[in-house]
């Protein structure tokens, strides 16, 4: 039994929640004094962005750096029909797609500010590591503080 615990407390705090309101991300930012990483991605189709999930944001190292400066938004765009977001959801992640990333590449990645002015952008899987990504993002959000 302890076992099974322990195991539920790791794999809760292994994950940080993605936001899935622009606005909310927004004011959280705000409030919080973070960078928001708006994501877009096609979590069940597009291989990159799939690689970009399981081996850069799943990243242990990531995970704390972002619970400690970011507020994380995925803009996904799924082609199968069982997963596809709420409608609000979808015409939001729409309305970001026409804003951000009007070529609708996948994966795109920004990295916004409080007032969603982009500071930083990868277009798709970056060419890094895990570590060496999250060290360019720890920097960004330290010089934007």
């Amino acid at each position: 039994m302890k076992h099974l615990l322990f195991i539920a407390l790791v794999a809760i705090s292994s994950t940080i929640p993605w936001e899935t309101s622009f606005e909310v991300a927004k004011k959280n930012s705000a409030d919080q004094h973070k960078l928001i990483l708006l994501n877009f991605s096609g979590s069940d189709w597009c291989g990159p962005c799939i690689r970009m999930h399981s081996e850069i944001f799943a990243d242990q190292a990531f995970l704390k750096m972002a619970n400690a400066n970011l507020i994380l938004i995925n803009a996904d765009f799924p082609r199968n029909k069982k997963n596809q977001p709420l409608t609000a959801v979808k015409k939001q992640n729409e309305s970001l797609a026409d804003k951000y990333n009007p070529q609708g590449k996948f994966p795109f990645t920004l990295i916004l500010n409080s007032n969603g002015k982009v500071i930083k952008t990868y277009d798709g899987l970056p060419d890094q590591t895990a570590a060496e990504f999250t060290n360019e993002l720890k920097k960004i959000c330290d010089a934007n503080k």
